[in-house]
């Protein structure tokens, strides 16, 4: 997570002089979120890019996400005139609703600026969950200790706020993850069982790559047509995908969603997430059974790749 940027933050001099300081911070937030929903949007690439940047003046640029136990998280904060921060992490431990912990290195025109290891823990409080950010920080700049103050307390705030209009459904689908992938990333086979029970596709564009779209109208059983537009992001095999949902082609953002995949006892736990735009969709797409139709949709998936 990227401090926020400070003008007057000074790194490493060529001479090698820097201003060393130390210290142990604490963040503490009470989210209106399940615990499992809180613990995806904190972990999922897809969900910590969208509330990453500690301000709308903050772009954050996501080079890898790789959420996993010597996996490696690389990023660029960007602000209009100034020079881009590059946060690189690791993640040294990860226990799922439980605990996290990783290290980051911020650095800025090729000179380090600060090191630090973050941990974070949950706790379950029934409908709603903990979350306690400790960071222990080893400057080497300037007031970088506000800076983290500033920008950790500003990205957990988002955190809190996307958690409470994320989405997180879960199946184990009787099959090996390559079948699973494999039924899903198939321009052929998406359409033959993507919906709920009774819904039917009719795609006009699909390209399932990075960068690639599919613009089709769910048809539901009554002949009601809802257009769709998935907008691929990242896409690695046998692992996870990202995708932005708008309400039809070229339409409003209605969601960004990922779906990752994991191995489990020889089957496949398939994880599907959206992060609403905004409360309101949320609360409106909870209203018209949005979990229970995504849970059937994940059933016609299971069926699909038994009958192959």
């Amino acid at each position: 997570m990227t401090p926020t940027p400070k003008p007057s933050s000074t790194p490493i001099s060529a001479s090698g002089d820097k201003t060393s300081r130390f210290a142990t911070l604490t963040f503490e937030r009470n989210v209106a979120a399940p615990l499992s929903v809180l613990w995806h949007a904190w972990a999922a690439p897809a969900a910590r890019a969208v509330w990453a940047s500690p301000s709308s003046s903050v772009t954050v640029e996501f080079l890898e996400a790789d959420t996993r136990v010597g996996g490696r998280e690389v990023s660029l904060c960007k602000v209009k005139g100034q020079p881009d921060i590059r946060c690189e992490g690791g993640w040294l431990e990860l226990e799922p609703a439980v605990r996290s912990v990783n290290y980051e290195v911020i650095s800025s025109e090729g000179a380090t600026q600060s090191a630090a290891l973050v941990t974070a823990d949950f706790a379950d409080l029934g409908e709603r969950s903990a979350l306690v950010v400790t960071v222990q920080l080893s400057s080497l700049a300037e007031d970088m200790e506000a800076g983290y103050r500033q920008g950790f307390g500003a990205g957990l705030d988002n955190l809190a706020v996307a958690a409470e209009r994320t989405m997180v459904l879960q199946r184990v689908i009787r099959a090996p993850r390559a079948a699973v992938w494999k039924a899903w990333m198939n321009p052929e086979t998406l359409p033959q069982w993507w919906g709920p029970e009774g819904f039917s596709c009719r795609t006009k564009r699909i390209d399932l790559r990075s960068g690639g779209e599919w613009v089709f109208d769910m048809i539901a059983r009554d002949g009601t047509v809802y257009p769709n537009h998935h907008l691929y992001g990242e896409v690695k095999p046998e692992e996870r995908l990202g995708y932005t949902l708008l309400w039809g082609e070229n339409g409003p953002k209605h969601a960004d969603a990922w779906a990752s995949f994991e191995d489990q006892d020889g089957f496949t736990k398939v994880t599907l997430g959206m992060v609403f735009t905004t409360a309101a969709e949320f609360q409106e797409a909870k209203g018209f059974g949005a979990v229970e139709l995504g849970l059937e949709t994940l059933g016609k998936l299971e069926r699909f790749v038994a009958s192959q």
